[in-house]
């Protein structure tokens, strides 16, 4: 069969470095930090103190108090994204036959903050089992999919993929897939996520999983650099609305960019840390290229997974040298997690947004916080340090890879009809 186009109509964020898209883009190339010391729970006693937070959240002002109550702040932060994109698409709500409208969401974790609570209630209290009736719903990571759905009324495939710090980049995969093979018109993807929180910040301390840089908060997400400890917990989340292109067209849609491939791989290799000669990066980007029937010389630009952490940067730099080749020398390569942290199941929805706007706009946002040259790496590849760079960006690949081994990729190219 022949398959159909996917292109973007919408997108929506919300994320520490701006509470809608335009905000987060604009502060992306600029270069800003959303990192500042925790401010959700006293820290104090943690090794790490800081976080990537959303700022200025306040949740009266996006939901009445009873609704807000109902739902974990993952699931808030989905719908808060969701309404930006579905309004950024100016899909007529009216109109659109919805049950070819779908939700495939992502979240690494979903409801960590309601489960802690509830645990915590229980534990501290005299053994009686006194728990909230949303707690359960409240929890599951699948929720998020599901309350957009009834939030809009869209009857087309609908479920969560879980696949750690991979999740969103995974449910975008599926959406464009679902698309292309004709199962749905339009579909409503990405990812969120709220994990900071005593168990997420506890949780990641105890695996060394987290910089511990409490003195220089601010520059503590260090892609690249010589001195990185680890990488810097953020939270928030970020929706693209993926659409047939003839659906697009016809209703006279803005498309940002073309989806064209994904691919999908697992390092088969260890439960937390990536393959030493990133074997599992390697090929889920030729799985992503082959997926696009693209040669690797036409991508220009590849935000990393980049976490800052000492062996995963490592490994994904060496990947991409094996698959680019020489051509690798030419690409512009970012971690934009310098910025916003590591959003988890959510990174890679906010990662794709940046990659699709580096080509409909022809610019690279930076890796920032780069003090000290590492010698691991090859001097030769351009990791666009500390300021954003202007050139043109035909095609743009994005890479997320999760503990467990889970690696997606996905591409954007310039869209042309």
């Amino acid at each position: 069969m022949k398959l159909r186009r996917v292109v973007v109509t919408g997108l929506g964020a919300i994320t520490p470095v701006g509470n809608t898209f335009p905000e987060t883009w604009e502060n992306l190339k600029a270069g800003v930090s959303g990192c500042a010391p925790i401010t959700r729970f006293d820290a104090s006693k943690f090794k790490t103190q800081f976080a990537c937070e959303v700022k200025n959240y306040n949740i009266a002002d996006h939901f009445d108090r009873k609704e807000g109550r109902k739902i974990d702040p993952y699931t808030q932060f989905a719908l808060i994204a969701v309404k930006e994109a579905v309004a950024d698409s100016k899909l007529d709500l009216e109109t659109v036959n919805k049950d070819r409208v779908g939700v495939i969401w992502g979240s690494g974790i979903g409801g960590l903050k309601t489960f802690q609570d509830e645990v915590s209630n229980f534990a501290d209290g005299d053994g009686t089992p006194r728990f909230n009736p949303f707690f359960i719903p409240k929890m599951i990571a699948d929720i998020a999919s599901g309350l957009i759905s009834m939030e809009f009324g869209f009857r087309g495939p609908n479920f969560t993929t879980v696949a750690a710090c991979a999740s969103s980049t995974n449910a975008l995969i599926d959406a464009f897939n679902y698309i292309r093979l004709g199962k749905a018109d339009v579909i409503v993807s990405g990812g969120s996520e709220a994990s900071v929180y005593e168990a997420g910040i506890g949780g990641f301390n105890a695996m060394h999983a987290l910089s511990t840089r409490n003195d220089d908060p601010k520059t503590a997400s260090r892609p690249f650099d010589k001195d990185r400890d680890g990488f810097v917990m953020g939270e928030g989340g970020a929706s693209v609305i993926l659409e047939d292109y003839d659906h697009a067209i016809a209703r006279g849609a803005t498309i940002y960019a073309e989806i064209v491939g994904g691919g999908l791989s697992a390092d088969a290799h260890h439960m937390t840390a990536p393959h030493p000669q990133g074997l599992g990066a390697n090929n889920v980007m030729k799985y992503a290229l082959e997926d696009a029937e693209m040669d690797a010389s036409e991508i220009d630009y590849i935000n990393v997974h980049g976490t800052s952490t000492p062996l995963g940067d490592i490994a994904e730099s060496q990947a991409i040298l094996s698959v680019f080749g020489d051509h690798a020398y030419n690409l512009n390569i970012s971690s934009t997690k310098s910025m916003t942290g590591h959003l988890l199941g959510a990174a890679g929805a906010l990662e794709a947004m940046a990659t699709l706007m580096a080509v409909k706009e022809n610019i690279v946002p930076p890796t920032i916080n780069h003090f000290t040259d590492d010698e691991s790496f090859d001097p030769k590849l351009n990791f666009t340090f500390n300021q954003a760079e202007k050139r043109e960006v035909r095609a743009a690949l994005s890479n997320t890879f999760g503990f467990g081994g889970h690696n997606a990729s996905v591409i954007f190219k310039k869209f042309e009809s």
